[in-house]
């Protein structure tokens, strides 16, 4: 039985939004599938790892009849690509199998049940509900991501903080050794939630956002978080667990201040890193009267040394960093400066702020060299 047709990109637009959560090894092998399921000229595909849950939509059915199977994700995928992209692609239903044709290429891929595909049960009501642009959100996610841990039995920090409060939405992000802090006027949230979003579904959604205007619909349930965009629904379990207090991280005292280049600092700690070991990936920063220097020693005694002038004209100060830490926020802000702060305390954090953005912050622990 015919039910889709339509050209090759039209098919893989959809399909390429949902695959990025298609486990390729699970215990469940129905979980390697995706669902298709068509009501009249409407289809839907949906991937889901338990967790996550990704559905697109769109406009390719064929007949009246509603019609739904799983078939193998990722060779539905190969297929479609390595088809030709002029000429039609109709997808069919026949004794248990999914028939791709286009042109003189038939191949038949092996389905399972869609009553066997375990799709993420959703609440009847939603406790916050709100919209943003895709590019406000992209950039929120895109600020911060870099400093979630990864596979940290802390489970809670391999996610980041949403922080939906009257008039505001922040996001946060803490491996224990940094934090980074973003937020973005947000209308029609009434009172102050805070959820934990885990971080495979943070990622899909750096993916999936464009830097459009569209809107992005948040909506906020016990135990879930639903994105809908262009045709796109995500909807993620949450995390569990007490989120570390950013409010206490966050210096709010510091009064030594300078604003310096971003790519000269960046171009000065990549230099520097060179000659730092994988174990061991501390660089030292020395401040004092209008100058930052940057070394980096090893246990071959090999020495690197960069000198920066900068606008500094208060106590001299020698503090220790893990140079990646550094390196993470100045390849993910695309400011032209960035503002440093510090107190006269080698043992205190640096507060890395951005002079166009009051809402960035960065705060980087020292580490012993």
């Amino acid at each position: 039985m015919l039910f889709v047709q339509a050209s090759r990109d039209a098919l893989l637009k959809p399909l390429t939004k949902v695959i990025g959560i298609v486990e390729r090894r699970h215990t469940l092998p129905i979980l390697a599938n995706i669902m298709l399921r068509k009501e009249g000229n409407r289809v839907s595909i949906v991937a889901t790892d338990l967790e996550v849950q990704i559905t697109t939509h769109a406009d390719f059915g064929v007949g009246e009849a509603v019609v739904s199977t799983t078939v193998a994700a990722r060779k539905l995928l190969d297929i479609l690509r390595a088809l030709p992209g002029s000429g039609e692609i109709s997808l069919s239903l026949e004794d248990n199998k999914l028939l791709v044709q286009s042109g003189r290429s038939r191949f038949a891929l092996q389905t399972m049940p869609a009553d066997d595909f375990p799709t993420l049960v959703q609440p009847a009501q939603w406790d916050v509900s709100f919209a943003l642009t895709q590019k406000s959100l992209k950039h929120l996610l895109n600020s911060v991501h870099f400093a979630m841990a990864q596979q940290d039995i802390r489970y809670y920090l391999n996610g980041m903080l949403f922080v939906f409060e009257p008039g505001l939405m922040r996001t946060v992000a803490t491996d224990g050794h940094r934090l980074a802090h973003h937020a973005a006027e947000a209308q029609s949230i009434d009172a102050k939630h805070e959820v934990i979003v885990p971080r495979k579904a943070v990622l899909e959604m750096q993916r999936l956002l464009e830097e459009t205007d569209s809107p992005v619909q948040l909506e906020v349930a016990p135990g879930q978080l639903r994105f809908n965009f262009d045709g796109v629904e995500l909807v993620t379990k949450l995390v569990e667990g007490k989120f570390p207090d950013y409010t206490r991280v966050i210096p709010t005292s510091y009064t030594r201040h300078f604003v310096i280049n971003r790519e000269a600092l960046q171009g000065s700690l990549q230099r520097a890193a060179i000659l730092t070991t994988d174990k061991l990936r501390g660089v030292r920063v020395q401040l004092g009267e209008n100058q930052m220097k940057i070394s980096a020693s090893n246990a071959e005694q090999e020495e690197a040394r960069e000198d920066l002038e900068v606008d500094y004209a208060f106590e001299s100060l020698d503090v220790g960093f893990n140079v990646s830490y550094l390196l993470d926020v100045l390849a993910n802000t695309k400011t032209s400066d960035i503002r440093w702060s510090v107190q006269p305390d080698s043992n205190a954090s640096v507060l890395v702020t951005l002079p166009e953005e009051d809402a960035f912050k960065y705060v980087v622990m020292p580490m012993r060299i």
